[in-house]
């Protein structure tokens, strides 16, 4: 590694100084033993979930409602619109979220869903939905 770990008790011993250098300057990783963990804030790991964001394939149904699939996830929802469609879709991406880290070891040890991890802290890392609807590109499909 080429970033040199900080040791946990001297972390442990300076806590707020380390707190305040990963929050004001960089990311840190820690030492415990042969544990390594990488401490980092709010800002910089929004800057690195920035592109994954969630593509939205649209359709039309004859009824005239809309069925649209979220192909990172493979969450689906059929409504009356668009924007309801987005909504609901950001509110099962919370639900989503919040189920993937009750049962982390789970959802990131199973091969269909480990590449799931960095879209649901992406989703975590946001206050409400309006900005979880704003994670979701997408547009009705033509045929």
């Amino acid at each position: 590694m080429l970033m040199q770990p900080a040791l946990s008790t001297d972390v442990r011993k300076n806590w707020s100084e380390f707190f305040d250098m990963v929050v004001r300057g960089k990311p840190q990783a820690v030492q415990r033993n042969r544990d390594l963990a990488m401490f980092i804030a709010l800002p910089h790991m929004r800057e690195i979930l920035k592109r994954y964001r969630f593509t939205l394939e649209i359709i039309q149904e004859d009824d005239g409602s809309f069925t649209g699939e979220l192909q990172e996830v493979d969450l689906m929802w059929n409504t009356d619109s668009i924007d309801q469609l987005k909504k609901i879709l950001a509110q099962d991406l919370m639900e989503y979220a919040r189920n993937y880290m009750e049962e982390f070891n789970l959802h990131f040890h199973s091969p269909n869903r480990r590449d799931h991890f960095p879209y649901v802290l992406h989703v975590l890392i946001h206050d409400n939905l309006v900005d979880i609807v704003k994670l979701i590109d997408g547009d009705l499909e033509r045929t």
